[in-house]
Formats: structure tokens, sequence, C-alpha cells
């Protein structure tokens, strides 16, 4: 039965991942009380929405909750690993009893509104009235599919990557997997080991080198402070916010990703991106090697970065040879009959979208994005964390989370003081 008592507590907080849990342990540090709402259980993303072979694409060692960083508080053992999925939550979950927050799970936040001096959070199971809101729920609300693909033949089995786990839920047959960021070129690879018929359409993420010059590569970029850059310096804002995650890997201990390789070595067939289906005809645009050599193009430049970093400091490094391209497209397709080619799967690893359509506030822009300064909108007692460039690069996940959550709880202290004052 759904409680109608009305609830007051100083600050609630919706979503119980990283993000929820991270600022709740910094304002409980500062004596704020908080109320943590979480609509499954907590860490459902990563439990629930993550296939079996997923592992980190960056190093452990850029685990950093707040006082509970991978090889310090929490005593891993591989820094410069890449923990599984059972790992992330063991480490997550270490953290949610170091922390023990006032998390209730199973609740559903159907409505926050502002009201004069604070908000009336409504629930699933009843309303809350606080003087400051975190929203904790992340970008990856609604899984992204086009519109066309409602024309795909109902012959042709169709999954997006929020679903999959493995190989074994695909009938037998061809996969097409449409997408080539960092769950794109993973699932490719489990379908490549599986002994799968694999086709790729490549869109246009960028890639980066994983071990160069003697190191993981984001370990030159951090200590080269390429991590510290804050959105509000960054060459180009626009970019940064927009721009698909470099694809590479953390499996086998560590590898990047060169899909000129995979063609040539594991016979995945690449085509640009994907343009439109019906029937079991899909076509594609002639944007094969441009996407190819984008991809390439960062991934050269970050060797230089590194390359400058090195050689700035004076630094004793092995040296590598110049990147090559091993394959080049002579022709792009841009018809395919997916029946013809033996495919009978298609997997979308498109991304997601997120769903604010329940805050009742005038803090978005027209594309419905909320609009803050380091996660604190206009809007008093409002605020965002876990997203992507908050702040800096390492905003929405574990490197930057610390900083983020110190930042915000400091913000919600000094507006819970002028309220009261």
């Amino acid at each position: 039965m759904k409680d109608t008592q009305t609830n007051e507590v100083p600050v609630v907080i919706v979503g119980g991942g990283q993000a929820g849990l991270s600022v709740a342990w910094c304002l409980k540090q500062k004596g704020i009380r908080s109320v943590v709402l979480e609509r499954h259980a907590r860490f459902h993303s990563w439990r629930k929405n993550r296939w079996d072979s997923f592992c980190l694409v960056t190093p452990n060692w850029q685990c950093r909750l707040p006082d509970f960083h991978y090889s310090g508080e929490y005593g891993g053992t591989d820094p410069d690993g890449y923990m599984l999925k059972d790992q992330i939550t063991d480490y997550l979950d270490a953290f949610a009893e170091m922390t023990q927050p006032d998390l209730r799970e199973g609740v559903e936040v159907t409505r926050v509104t502002p009201m004069d001096h604070g908000y009336v959070v409504e629930t699933s199971v009843g309303t809350w009235q606080c003087e400051q809101v975190v929203i904790a729920t992340g970008g990856y609300d609604t899984p992204i599919e086009p519109d066309y693909a409602k024309n795909l033949s109902p012959e042709i089995f169709q999954m997006h990557s929020v679903d999959y786990r493995n190989v074994d839920q695909f009938p037998e047959g061809g996969v097409l997997i449409v997408g080539t960021g960092q769950s794109g070129v993973q699932l490719m690879e489990d379908f490549t080991r599986a002994g799968r018929d694999v086709h790729l359409a490549v869109g246009p993420a960028p890639r980066s080198p994983r071990k160069y010059r003697g190191r993981d590569a984001t370990d030159w970029l951090y200590d080269a402070g390429h991590y510290a850059i804050t959105i509000d310096t960054h060459p180009d804002p626009h970019k940064a916010m927009t721009q698909t995650n470099h694809y590479m890997s953390g499996r086998d201990g560590g590898k990047e990703i060169d899909l000129r390789r995979w063609h040539l070595d594991d016979g995945v067939e690449l085509y640009g991106s994907l343009a439109n289906m019906n029937g079991t005809q899909v076509s594609f645009l002639p944007d094969l090697a441009k996407n190819l050599d984008d991809a390439d193009k960062s991934y050269v430049g970050i060797r230089n970065q590194i390359d400058a970093y090195i050689e700035k400091n004076g630094i004793d490094a092995p040296t590598e040879p110049p990147f090559e391209k091993v394959w080049q497209p002579e022709a792009e397709r841009t018809d395919l009959d997916l029946a013809d080619a033996g495919i009978t799967s298609v997997l979308w690893a498109i991304g997601f979208r997120p769903d604010y359509s329940w805050i009742e506030a005038d803090v978005f822009d027209d594309r419905g994005k909320p609009v803050f300064d380091r996660g604190v909108t206009a809007q008093t007692g409002l605020h965002f964390i876990g997203l992507g460039w908050l702040n800096t690069w390492g905003s929405g996940r574990f490197l930057g989370i610390e900083e983020d959550s110190r930042y915000l709880a400091d913000q919600i202290a000094a507006q819970m003081t002028k309220v009261s004052a």
C-alpha cells in the first residue's frame, strides 16, 4: 500500500549509483542528513545492465570514490588492471558498507516540484519535502533505437546493448552490430570470439591508444594534466560535450581496437553509418573511410600529445614505430540484404538518452539537457551529479566523482546556510 505520509529531510538524492552515494557520504561528513531514493536496488545498472564479459575500459587506479580509492582505502591489488563486472560491484558494495547511506530501494521518484524554500518529491511510496534535491540518475534512461528499426523484417532478431548478456541470446547466423563506441567494439569481440560472422556499422566514434611508449595511454594523459582540464577552459567545449567516448578495451589486460585490423585478421565486415531499414534491406552512408580516418586522426593525436609531454619533460621512454594504416576500403557498400548475407540479428549499440520529464523546473535547454555550473543549476536547491563533463573529463566516471561530490556538498551546505539565515 502506498504511504501517504509526507516525510521531511534536508536533502533528497535521486539515484542509488556511485554518484548518488558519493554525494550522500560527502554530505554526511558535513553533518547534513540526506535520503537516497533508488527505483531498483543500489548499483542496479552495474549489476543488471552490463554484459557477462564486461570490464572497465579505464585502469582500476582511476576508481576514486570519496575516501575509498581502489588501491588505497579499498586495498585493491591490481591498480593497472581493469576490473570485471562482479569486481566492480564488489568495490561499490564495499563503499556502500563503509558509508552507510540512508538508502531507500524500490522507490521510484515520479515528480520533483519546486515550492517556497524547497521541493516536493513525489514517489511511488509517498511524498518528501526537502530544501535541496540532487539528481544522480545519470544519462542512461532510454535506450536509443532509430525509428526505422520498426521497419525491419520480424524475421530479423533485434536487441539493444542494455539487454545483451552473451552471444547465446542470439539465433544462429551473422549479426549486424550498429555503433562503434566502447560498447559496440567490445560486443564485436564477443561475437568474433564465439566464431560468429560479424558485420559492423562504423560510426564517428574516435579511438585511443591503449599501451604507448611503455605505459597505458591514460597514465600519460593523467600525468600531463589532460584530465584536469575543466569544461570552462577546454579549447572546444562543444566537441567535448558531444563527442562519443574513445574506444579501446580493458579485456585481457587491455588492448587497443583498430577496426582495420579486425577486418583483416578476424573477418569483420565494415560498413559506414547505418542510414535506413526496410524489410531485410538496409542501407549505409558512404562514410566508412572517413569514419576510420577520423578515428585514426584521434588516435594519432593522442600519441602526439604524449610524445610532446615526454619530450618537454625529458622522460626516458621507449620509442614506437609510426602509425600505419593496415587496410583501406577500396569501395564502400551502401546497400545490403541481411537475409542474403546470412545476417539473422541486429544488435543496437548507439547509446542512450536521459529522461528528465519528471522534473518540473526551468533548468533545461531547448534540447532537454540540464543547464548548470558544475552541477549547480540556476534553480536554488536543484543540482545534478554524475554526468559527463560536469567539470572535467572524469565527471561521470570514477576518476572525477570525488572532486565533483565534495564540490557539490560544499555548494549545498552554503545554500542551506543562506536559506536558514
